[in-house]
């Protein structure tokens, strides 16, 4: 996949065609991922890079704390001293003005339409839990089943908190387990029931199972949808 920098609007020569033009070339491979319902990583990618510019458009006394973690000081010394020069150069603010007004404009369409993928996947999850759940939900299993459901990949999960700007989020790490095949006798209670022998340290685990009817790639789309929508599912229960 193509990658942009960091800073990729302010590196090397600050010229409009060219920096139009390196831009086309990432969203063009973005969106032929999109085209074939891949989502990850290339939706995260350029919502990065479209709140970078968004911060960098803002003002340089927020850039410290808007521009997110990956970049490093060198970088964020980097695009102060580059807004510096464009309030003293007229033609220099002009320039840069326009590439990121038309790189904030065309990236924003490119992630409308993977956020409108992300939704129709996430509309058509079906989450449920597998026997009784306990009090400690914080780190189980679920089952992951597209198409006819006779194949489910079985993941462990744990979650986690973590605070920002003064608001607690909960994050998902998770691991996979197998996959199992679905028969009338291999059902979701009988693989929760294998899966409590073979990893006898959760001795009574938080189980969930995730189902959709239609087909999409696991690893780029289904799993990382799937994931999101647990935590949320898992975060209202509680």
């Amino acid at each position: 996949m193509k990658t942009l920098s960091e800073t990729w609007f302010a590196d090397g020569y600050i010229d409009f065609e060219l920096k139009k033009y390196t831009l086309l070339a990432y969203l063009q491979e973005i969106n032929q991922y999109f085209n074939e319902n891949k989502l990850y990583p290339q939706l995260a990618d350029i919502i990065f890079h479209y709140n970078n510019l968004a911060a960098f458009r803002e003002n340089k006394k927020y850039l410290q704390e808007q521009f997110p973690k990956k970049l490093t000081g060198i970088q964020i010394e980097k695009l102060q001293v580059l807004y510096e020069q464009m309030i003293e150069d007229d033609e220099l603010m002009r320039e840069l003005e326009e590439i990121i007004n038309y790189s904030a404009e065309k990236m924003k369409k490119a992630i409308t339409s993977g956020t409108e993928i992300y939704e129709f996947v996430e509309d058509k999850l079906v989450i449920f839990p597998v026997g009784l759940v306990p009090l400690e939900t914080h780190e189980g299993y679920f089952f992951l089943s597209e198409g006819s459901y006779s194949r489910t990949r079985v993941y462990q999960y744990r979650l986690s908190f973590f605070e920002k700007h003064d608001e607690q989020y909960r994050s998902i790490r998770t691991e996979y387990i197998d996959t199992w095949d679905r028969t009338l006798v291999n059902t979701y209670e009988s693989i929760k029931a294998d899966l409590i022998k073979i990893k006898s340290y959760l001795p009574n685990p938080a189980v969930y199972s995730i189902e959709t009817a239609l087909r999409f790639p696991v690893e780029e789309t289904l799993l990382p949808v799937a994931k999101r929508s647990l935590v949320r599912y898992i975060s209202k229960a509680a």
